[in-house]
């Protein structure tokens, strides 16, 4: 099976050949690939949540929670870990439940990788030794907390951790589990690694790593590229793209549930849209649905599909500190120059597919479709934040773009979107790296305008963060901005608490305007610096 599946990708299997698609996991491909409805003997009763698959252990695990039936129901899913006989397991309650037939093939390690190496992670344990959870996009606004924070053997841990799985896998896989190895995440580590030798001068770091870097960045240039033409030329860009079928493990019951609402022929295309969204990180969003008659419905993501204007920024900007990062090591104008071009080429493919010179910023753009996404979205101006644009008069259509969508009208924050489709990364919530995007693609212009308006959107964000955390005395992943400052909410979870991107741009904010922050008309007790220590203490967590 192992065989076929490489076999398959060596094909280029896409998304055209829906059946042909390979598990989601290899673990998947021991068990089976799919799960039944299950009914506990001599019950009746069923549930469309309560789900068994081909693994005894867990079958096994499911049938000892037997006792709560049907007061309760259990969900067993095969996001769960398939393990070993060794397994120790609850002793059965209630009634008897038989496992089902024997998986034929290996059992696989609930770890991807296991960190050597001190590392972060987003919630509120935010740093351990354990490696089993990561966030690679949450990483980078954790790093700029921890530097912020003088832990930078922190930071090189975590560098070194997330260069080993480049090395054992060709990129950073999604999360810590075996199931997200077919995905990655915004392309970030590049700038990780700049803002690691900016704040250090660790030059030797750099130097053993750079090749890893590369390797990296031709994961993205290999596996998630595509050509769009326009005018009569073409041009490569990158999407997010994760040819793979089933349901995702992690969320199997609710995928195959969204599923049954579609025909059976368009099944395996929603699954692989759904771990396209979760590569994206904004998992999910109105961004990636396909405004048809279910234009806000979950069934209707077509990730895939799009030219995403934050990950081309993203990877422009790593185009451009591989160019310097060669010169700067050994004058390696070669290798400097390569980098350059292909800064030059994706700069000139960004300006043709996605810029909108009326509207003055960048769309996202539906090459299945031949159209931008019209919607505000703040990655829409990520080219200002990664320094990825060529024109001059780019800060003032900026702001002109965002006063033309009232953004600066909302005083808590600035807006995911400004669709209410019940997804967490749509309004009414505010994610901190998104301020990030948009106060420091400002600040770096040269426009005094856009820099004071930067520092008033900085203010704004600082005030709900401490507000919210005045009240509740917790740091929240995403912030409902709609009517005052409160956590965020929708999606698949609830809000999580802690939180490692979230502390890391207040301290940065903190850091550049802290000499002209206020904290608004709360009482006089609660001052700034009271969140300061709360962020320093919760990066300091183990």
């Amino acid at each position: 099976k192992t065989w076929t599946l490489c076999l398959l990708l060596l094909l280029g299997v896409g998304l055209g050949s829906l059946e042909a698609l390979p598990p989601p996991c290899d673990r998947f491909t021991a068990m089976g690939t799919f799960c039944t409805k299950f009914r506990w003997p001599s019950s009746s009763r069923t549930t469309r949540s309560l789900w068994t698959c081909h693994c005894p252990w867990l079958q096994t695990k499911s049938c000892s929670a037997s006792g709560n039936w049907p007061r309760r129901t259990t969900t067993a899913s095969p996001g769960s870990s398939c393990r070993n006989s060794s397994q120790s397991t609850s002793r059965q309650q209630g009634r008897s439940c038989s496992p089902g037939s024997l998986g034929t093939g290996k059992t696989a390690p609930s770890s991807c990788r296991r960190s050597r190496m001190p590392s972060c992670e987003p919630g509120q344990r935010s740093c351990t030794s354990s490696g089993r959870s990561w966030e690679r996009r949450d990483s980078y606004w954790v790093m700029e907390g921890l530097l912020l924070s003088e832990m930078p053997e922190t930071v090189k841990g975590m560098l070194q951790n997330f260069l080993d799985l480049v090395k054992s896998y060709g990129h950073i896989p999604n999360g810590g589990r075996v199931y997200y190895l077919q995905r990655s995440q915004p392309p970030l580590l590049t700038l990780m690694m700049d803002r690691y030798v900016t704040h250090t001068n660790d030059i030797t770091f750099l130097l053993e790593n750079i090749e890893t870097l590369a390797l990296e960045l031709n994961f993205w240039t290999e596996k998630r590229s595509i050509n769009v033409s326009s005018g009569g030329k073409s041009y490569i860009l990158n999407r997010y793209y994760v040819p793979y079928g089933g349901p995702r493990p992690e969320s199997y019951s609710k995928d195959a549930e969204l599923a049954d609402t579609l025909q059976e022929g368009d099944r395996e295309a929603l699954w692989a849209e759904l771990k396209a969204g979760a590569e994206s990180g904004w998992d999910f969003s109105s961004r990636w649905f396909s405004g048809g008659p279910n234009s806000n419905s979950l069934s209707s993501t077509r990730t895939s599909k799009i030219v995403p204007v934050d990950l081309n920024a993203f990877l422009c900007q790593a185009e451009e500190l591989m160019s310097n990062f060669y010169s700067r090591l050994s004058g390696n104008d070669s290798q400097a120059a390569q980098y350059r071009n292909l800064r030059a080429q994706r700069l000139t493919a960004l300006t043709a597919i996605l810029w909108d010179e009326e509207k003055g910023a960048c769309f996202d753009y539906d090459f299945e479709n031949g159209k931008k996404n019209p919607e505000f979205y703040p990655s829409n101006l990520t080219p200002l934040w990664a320094s990825c644009f060529s024109d001059p008069a780019i800060a003032d259509k900026a702001l002109k773009y965002l006063e033309d969508n009232q953004i600066l009208t909302y005083k808590y924050g600035i807006p995911t979107s400004l669709q209410k489709s019940s997804q967490q990364w749509d309004f009414p919530n505010a994610w901190a790296p998104l301020q990030d995007l948009v106060i420091r693609g400002l600040a770096k212009l040269p426009s005094p305008q856009a820099q004071e308006v930067a520092f008033q959107l900085a203010q704004n964000w600082i005030r709900t963060n401490f507000d919210v955390y005045s009240k509740t005395s917790t740091m929240y992943e995403k912030y409902d901005i709609s009517n005052g400052g409160q956590p965020g909410g929708g999606g698949e979870y609830q809000v999580q608490e802690g939180f490692g991107w979230t502390n890391g741009v207040v301290l940065m904010i903190l850091d550049r305007y802290g000499d002209r922050l206020t904290s608004g008309a709360w009482p006089a007790l609660r001052k700034p610096h009271c969140l300061v220590v709360t962020l320093l203490l919760s990066l300091l967590t183990i």
